[in-house]
C-alpha cells in the first residue's frame, strides 16, 4: 500500500517556499527595513474564475501565522482585470518574499478553473456533466480536482483506490470484458462504482449484459455516441451512467453533450488550463 501524506497542501507549500526561498530571500532582507509594514493587494488581469485561494493563504500562513489574509473573491467567483480578488496586511519582507509562490499556485488553479468553467457554459441546457480525469499534475491532484469543482465540473475518481475503471489492457489480462467484470464482483467489498470502457458498439452491448454503474464510450464519433445511447436506452430497466471520452475540445463539446451522453470527462481540464494571471501590488 502507498501512502499518501496527511495534509497534501501543507507538503506542497513547504515544498514549494523551500524550493523558491532556499536560505533566504535575500534581495527583500538587503532592501526592506525589517520594521516595515504594507497593505497589499492580489488583482486580477484578466477575465477568470477564482480557485486555489486556500493554497494562496497556506503559504502565508507558513511563513508568518500573524499574517492578514482577506480573500475578497472566494473559490469559484468570476473576477475581471482589475478586480481585487485578495487583500493583506503584515510585515512587507513577508508579503514580498511569498508573493511568487503563492501566486503560482492562485493562477494554476484558478486557470483550471476559468476553463472548466468555459466548458460548462458551452454545454449549457443540456444535461451533461463535465469531468476531470487523473491527467493531473503529480502531487497536486487534491488541489487540482478541487479547481476543476470551483469551475462547476465534476471529480472522475480520485486515484485508482476509490473507484474501479476497467480499461482495454484490463480486459485483455483477464481474457475478456465479461471475465474482467465478474472478477471485480466476486472481488468488490469495498462496493466502489464499477466503470468499463469500450470503444465499439458490439462492446456497448457486452457491456450492458453486465453488473456496471458506468460505461465509458472512447474516443466514438458524434453518430456512434448517438447510436450507443439509442442502444442503451432501448434496452430498458436499469442503464449505466455513459460517459464520452476522447479528444473533447471547446469547438466539439457541445456537438457530443447533445448525443444524449451524461457525463463528458475532458483530460485538458487539468493537463491544458492557461494560467489565470494575477499581480500583488502594495499600497502602503
Amino acid at each position: 500500500m502507498i501512502e499518501t501524506p496527511p495534509d497534501p497542501l501543507s507538503t506542497l507549500v513547504r515544498m514549494a517556499l523551500a524550493e523558491d526561498v532556499g536560505d533566504g530571500d535575500w534581495t527583500t532582507r538587503w532592501t526592506v527595513p525589517a520594521e516595515s509594514r504594507s497593505v497589499a493587494h492580489v488583482v486580477a488581469k484578466g477575465d477568470l474564475v477564482v480557485a486555489g485561494t486556500d493554497a494562496f493563504r497556506a503559504v502565508y500562513e507558513a511563513l508568518d501565522p500573524s499574517l492578514s489574509v482577506d480573500i475578497q473573491k472566494p473559490d469559484g467567483s468570476p473576477a475581471g482585470p482589475g478586480d481585487l480578488v485578495i487583500e493583506l496586511e503584515g510585515t512587507t519582507r513577508t508579503l514580498l518574499t511569498g508573493e511568487r509562490t503563492a501566486l503560482n499556485f492562485l493562477g494554476r488553479l484558478s486557470g483550471i478553473a476559468t476553463l472548466t468553467r468555459r466548458f460548462v457554459n458551452a454545454v449549457e441546457g443540456t444535461h451533461v456533466r463535465i469531468s476531470d480525469t487523473r491527467k493531473t499534475t503529480p502531487g497536486w491532484r487534491v488541489l487540482e480536482k478541487a479547481a476543476v469543482r470551483a469551475g462547476g465540473g465534476i471529480n472522475h475518481r480520485l486515484g485508482l483506490h476509490d473507484m474501479v475503471l476497467i480499461k482495454e489492457n484490463h480486459v485483455g489480462a483477464a481474457g475478456g470484458l465479461a471475465e474482467a467484470v465478474g472478477r471485480v464482483g466476486e472481488a468488490n467489498e469495498k462496493g466502489l462504482e464499477v466503470e468499463v470502457e469500450v470503444r465499439t458498439i458490439d462492446e456497448l452491448e457486452e457491456a450492458l449484459t453486465q453488473k456496471v454503474d458506468r460505461v465509458l464510450l472512447d474516443n466514438m464519433t458524434p453518430a456512434q455516441l448517438v447510436a450507443a445511447v439509442t442502444r442503451a436506452r432501448r434496452r430498458g430497466g436499469r442503464v449505466p451512467e455513459l460517459e464520452a471520452s476522447g479528444n473533447v475540445d471547446l469547438s466539439s463539446v457541445r456537438t457530443v453533450a447533445e448525443t444524449g451522453v451524461d457525463i463528458i470527462s475532458v483530460g485538458a481540464l487539468t493537463h491544458s488550463a492557461p494560467t489565470g494571471d494575477f499581480t500583488l501590488l502594495l499600497r502602503r
